[in-house]
């Protein structure tokens, strides 16, 4: 296969179980990202759109909707690990949010490769089950979750 025209992501075989990156990539969110998302995800929760009612809640801020904060956790990650590569994301399981994420935080993500399985139907291909976090500037994980990715082999 040649690789000169392919992207950035790494293929199955070029993945061990225990590859770490922590992704250059760093995102501030936004009021804008955290309300554009929530409206077009018809998310009514006072807490991401009415500043008087967060402001009432003990967090005493707006907070940060957590399908975003999930959403750019991954999205932070694809460049380096699935961006090229990816045939289908095939599951997220076991994802938390330890800690809430406020306007104005800056996130960055890291992916460590927890697990590898060769594909049962689809010989050019293997499944990736990647950790992903999401930590923010305090040093603090916002987000975790595993995600499972069935990735080109570059032998195909």
């Amino acid at each position: 296969m040649n690789r000169s025209n392919s992207m950035a992501g790494r293929y199955f075989d070029q993945w061990n179980v225990g590859d770490r990156i922590e992704h250059d990539i760093r995102r501030t969110v936004t009021e804008a990202d955290n309300l554009f998302f929530t409206v077009m995800t018809h998310n009514p929760q006072p807490l991401h759109l009415d500043v008087e009612a967060a402001k009432a809640s003990e967090f005493g801020q707006i907070l940060v909707n957590g399908t975003f904060t999930f959403s750019l956790m991954v999205g932070l990650s694809v460049g380096d690990t699935t961006l090229g590569t990816l045939v289908a994301n095939l599951g997220y399981d076991k994802l938390v949010m330890p800690k809430p994420v406020f306007l104005g935080d800056t996130l960055r993500a890291t992916s460590e490769v927890t697990e590898l399985r060769e594909s049962r139907s689809r010989p050019d291909a293997g499944i990736v089950t990647f950790t992903h976090e999401a930590v923010n500037q305090r040093g603090e994980v916002v987000c975790r979750c595993l995600r499972s990715a069935l990735l080109k082999k570059s032998t195909a």
